[in-house]
């Protein structure tokens, strides 16, 4: 019997410091991925960027022992058009392995900020979420705000700073910013590298922490209120939303460890903005993903302050992917099951429509 199934190649991994969270998120996308319509490529990116075929399961990502598996090989995605696929280097030869379509689970530098979009334009070789050019702009912190904000949607007051001006003393002003204040590392996810200032002294240690890892910088004003969170699928002609939600704070922000333990916050979902706030935040969700040139899928992140005013926050191309993660939760709310989901993550990139999968896995 011919082998109908589509050869699609997950990448997971990445030499970033969100290397664990795109551990868990590829893990779950595997579990829930239907066998019966995809052959699995699995190719993961150690945290030194090496590229290994990985023929193990999934436990064996999660638990971060995926690169020790003793048939681990050398590999690499082919850039040629007229070879789609990877190459692995078996002894002294190469093997190939056709690929059809490519679905990215990695977080931050490398695999979320265009980079390895534009590897993959290059190849011509269909894939899940956003292009280079919108993958790097969402990832931008600084661009992603000044794009925002000349379209008219309100931003958060904040001044970007680079270590050079750091460096010789200028502020970029500063003084003009009240506390407390954010600041965030421009390129950079999972709230890593961020810390609130309350005054200077914070300031002058969030500064330094933030340099650590990047070399532009983001200092924002606080928006006293609750963040919201809207998951979008889909490409310009067809886009699905899913149920937002909102985050809940006790402790000082949504740091990295709060985003992945919720020890002291909560998340609630549907969000408690009433009907009207929500079709706001919705059509303000909607206008960003259009305006940074979205595509496939994205979480828009947003600030609701007291006073009802809605705020740009950021944009995340590649968001959390486990089963439990926010945007995952959002579209089962919304009545799109995770397995259901991948599949129409993977029919967008491939230009057709869901239930082709299934056709074409029957042979039909």
């Amino acid at each position: 019997m011919m082998n109908n199934k589509i050869n699609l190649a997950i990448l997971f991994g990445g030499a970033s410091t969100e290397h664990e969270v795109s551990l868990s998120s590829a893990a779950a996308v595997i579990e829930h991925l239907d066998r019966s319509i995809y052959s699995l490529i699995l190719i993961g990116i150690t945290r030194e960027g090496r590229w290994l075929r990985y023929l193990g399961d999934e436990d064996g990502i999660r638990e971060d022992r995926w690169h020790s598996y003793p048939d681990c090989t050398s590999a690499f995605l082919s850039p040629d058009r007229s070879m789609k696929g990877l190459f692995e280097l078996v002894g002294t030869e190469y093997r190939f392995t056709p690929i059809e379509a490519v679905f990215p689970v990695l977080h931050g530098k490398n695999g979320e900020d265009g980079t390895l979009q534009g590897l993959l334009e290059l190849a011509d070789l269909p894939f899940v979420g956003c292009g280079s050019l919108s993958s790097a702009v969402c990832m931008d912190k600084a661009i992603a705000k000044s794009l925002i904000e000349a379209e008219g949607i309100p931003v958060p007051p904040a001044v970007v700073l680079t270590a050079a001006q750091w460096a010789a003393g200028d502020r970029a002003g500063l003084e003009r910013l009240p506390f407390p204040v954010y600041v965030k590392p421009a390129r950079s996810g999972s709230s890593i590298g961020i810390t609130k200032a309350h005054g200077p002294a914070e300031l002058e240690a969030g500064i330094a922490i933030a340099l650590q890892h990047d070399d532009k910088l983001v200092i924002e004003t606080h928006i006293d209120g609750v963040e919201i969170g809207c998951a979008v699928l889909g490409s310009e002609e067809e886009l699905f939303v899913g149920v937002l939600d909102e985050i809940e704070l006790e402790g000082s922000f949504f740091d990295y460890d709060e985003k992945y333990s919720l020890r002291t916050s909560s998340i609630h979902l549907p969000a408690r903005i009433g009907d009207t706030k929500t079709a706001e935040a919705r059509n303000m969700a909607l206008r960003i993903y259009r305006t940074l040139g979205c595509k496939g899928f994205a979480r828009v992140d947003l600030f609701l302050s007291r006073d009802g005013r809605l705020y740009f926050n950021e944009v995340n191309t590649i968001p959390g992917f486990t089963a439990a993660s926010r945007y995952p939760n959002m579209m089962r709310a919304a009545g799109l099951a995770f397995p259901d989901l991948l599949n129409r993550l993977v029919a967008e990139a491939l230009n057709k429509r869901p239930e082709g999968l299934n056709n074409r896995a029957r042979g039909e």
